[in-house]
């Protein structure tokens, strides 16, 4: 009888915890379920947004909380061991992997899409064209043109990259200037002339697709390569195509870079990323996949 008094009071407890979790709303932790945090770089939160509604509409129980910002916030914060999963547009360094290393816990990074970031201009501005070696003279600070570039912001993946591009560690006093956001750059950009705003191009096509006011008074400027790289035969604009043909200048690659430690919804939504269902809706929002999806036909006579 008391054997059986033990097993009663196990079940009540059991029952009352499963009880309680349904209750909360809580589901069950595994790679379609439960609860994920995610760090985002504030570029790629379009590519992103669209990728949790499609995953979540075949897994209604993830849930995810998207925290999103500037490069040079969501790094300190990974490194934290505050959330353990991000989107960015670079990798770890070696230095950043050994805070996880010293931990145990292992840090995997995959490629899912290829952005590029578009130099855009003043739709009634003259300048259509300009090569890769005059924006690095410019970032270097010794071009002899008026032209200026403007950036979203001081602690952006896009001002860093054009800094790691031209090898300098400091910006030049004039030709390079920062704003607040990407927004700004498109006013600032449609209101003056010799001024090339910079902004990715995940997010320069949302702007466009939502009709946004001053989207329409910008325009794409096409851009030659360095000489001996791919691309320096002629003026390319950051269009799909020249993305995943690599033909464009300025390309970057879009990572998640999970540490979850174990196969929950981090580690699902990152698998799910490189699927090929997650491939398809990064050819759709016009950036360039990590792998190009076949497509098979059954043919019958």
């Amino acid at each position: 009888m008391r054997y059986l008094s033990f097993i009663f009071v196990l079940l009540v407890v059991f029952s009352s915890c499963k009880s309680k979790k349904a209750k909360e709303g809580q589901s069950e932790e595994s790679r379609t379920s439960g609860y994920a945090k995610l760090l985002v770089d504030e570029s790629f939160h379009n590519i992103v947004d669209d990728q949790i509604e499609v995953f979540n509409s075949d897994y209604p129980d993830a849930h995810f909380t998207v925290i999103t910002g500037n490069e040079n916030k969501i790094f300190p914060t990974f490194l934290n061991d505050s959330v353990r999963v991000m989107i960015s547009s670079r990798m770890l360094t070696p230095e950043e992997e050994k805070v996880y290393s010293k931990r145990s816990i292992p840090v995997f990074t995959s490629r899912f899409a290829i952005d590029g970031i578009a130099l855009i201009t003043a739709a009634d501005s003259q300048d259509t064209t300009i090569t890769a070696e005059e924006v690095i003279s410019i970032m270097k600070g010794n071009s002899s043109s008026d032209k200026s570039l403007v950036f979203d912001n001081a602690y952006s993946s896009t001002l860093r990259y054009f800094k790691d591009l031209a090898q300098v560690k400091e910006l030049p006093k004039k030709g390079v200037y920062t704003l607040s956001n990407n927004n700004d750059v498109i006013k600032y950009v449609s209101e003056h002339k010799n001024y090339i705003g910079v902004v990715g191009v995940n997010w320069l096509i949302k702007k466009y697709s939502e009709g946004e006011e001053y989207s329409g008074k910008v325009k794409l400027m096409g851009v030659k390569a360095v000489k001996g790289k791919k691309g320096d035969d002629a003026f390319y604009k950051p269009v799909q195509d020249n993305l995943i043909s690599g033909i464009y200048p300025f390309l970057r690659n879009i990572y998640i870079i999970n540490a979850e430690g174990k196969g929950g919804l981090g580690t699902g939504f990152a698998n799910w990323l490189v699927s090929q269902r997650g491939q398809l809706i990064v050819l759709k929002s016009g950036l360039g996949p990590h792998k190009i999806v076949s497509r098979d036909f059954n043919l019958k006579n």
